[in-house]
């Protein structure tokens, strides 16, 4: 894993243990797919957590350097956060239910290795 990778899980990690995200997954992608080296999967309460938790996540990662794009904000049911090595995943849990992004990622992490 590269520096700057490290650094952005980290600034990451700390905005969603300050936002007191839910159900934190980070799937290790590195050489599995070329979107991203990691996957970080996590829950808010509601539309306005989710919101909350991206808004302060694309802020923090601005004030630290490092570019992001981000989808889903209108409507908060699932915001991806795109900081390039690093793919960031926001749910509603009845929405996190319904994809279920970590069984499929997983087993395509499990299968590649």
């Amino acid at each position: 894993m590269k520096n700057t990778e490290d650094e952005i899980l980290k600034i990451i990690q700390k905005v969603l243990d300050d936002n007191k995200a839910e159900d934190i997954v980070v799937i290790d992608l590195q050489g599995k797919t070329t979107l991203a080296n990691q996957m970080v999967v996590v829950s808010g309460t509601s539309n306005r957590h989710v919101a909350s938790i991206a808004e302060k996540m694309v802020e923090t990662l601005k004030k630290s350097g490092y570019k992001s794009t981000v989808e889903g904000l209108e409507k908060a049911d699932w915001v991806l956060i795109d900081a390039f090595d690093v793919i960031v995943h926001i749910f509603r849990p009845e929405v996190r239910a319904f994809y279920n992004l970590e069984k499929m990622w997983q087993a395509v992490a499990a299968r590649r290795k």
